[in-house]
């Protein structure tokens, strides 16, 4: 068994973890939690009222956060057109000299986008880049034949998220440097998107529970009136 840090304890004593708390307060909650050395990524994970065995309830979306997500996104596109595409601003680009390198072992890059017409290749590389969630997919908008839309949504904050084997998701809402005003906006923008991303075989309760954290830190639940709509 791994024991705890004392930063981790502190963070954990810090605050009542068994209470569930409003948007804001969450983030004030959490940023006032001993830090690390770094800037933690911060997610909101939400449990959801699904059967993930069911491919009818799977669920993946996108959300355009109105703050960024802090982080320098590297982006790969799939095109017979790679000069349209570094100049809209992909940092790598290509179509038989990516795949290879992709097919090789290379995945210097954070998000890979395609063309409509170079998916059929692309797929040769599914099972380097599907495992890994790397694939380009119309559903989360990383297959478009407008390549310097998808490239400046990706590197505004665009982020992608994905429901795991457990009805578990997780969506980055930024960084914890960020003002707890700007996450809370973040976050609100995620619970949106995720409300939006509800089967239609669902007609009940959706989000079952929300909660937040940072990379290193324990987790504080939300107010279910933050998402009692979905």
């Amino acid at each position: 068994m791994v024991k705890s840090s004392k930063r981790y304890k502190k963070a954990v004593a810090s605050a009542d973890l068994t209470k569930r708390y409003a948007l804001t307060e969450a983030f004030t909650l959490l940023q006032g939690m001993p830090p690390v050395k770094f800037d933690e990524t911060v997610e909101l994970s939400a449990h959801l009222d699904v059967d993930p065995k069911q491919s009818d309830q799977m669920v993946r979306g996108t959300v355009a956060l109105p703050h960024g997500s802090g982080k320098t996104v590297k982006v790969l596109v799939f095109t017979d057109n790679p000069e349209e595409a570094l100049a809209a601003g992909a940092d790598f680009a290509g179509l038989d000299d990516m795949l290879q390198k992709v097919q090789e072992g290379w995945l210097g890059f954070d998000v890979a986008i395609s063309t409509t017409s170079a998916m059929k290749q692309v797929r040769s590389a599914s099972r380097v880049l599907g495992p890994r969630g790397l694939m380009p997919n119309p559903k989360s908008g990383t297959v478009t034949d407008n390549i310097a839309e998808g490239v400046r949504a990706v590197k505004a904050g665009r982020v992608e998220f994905k429901m795991d084997k457990t009805a578990n998701l997780h969506i980055v809402v930024g960084k914890r440097s960020f003002s707890a005003e700007n996450l809370a906006a973040n976050a609100v923008a995620a619970i949106e998107a995720l409300g939006r991303s509800r089967p239609e075989s669902i007609k009940g309760k959706f989000i079952s529970s929300l909660a937040i954290s940072s990379t290193m830190s324990p987790s504080v639940t939300l107010d279910s009136k933050e998402y009692s709509k979905y």
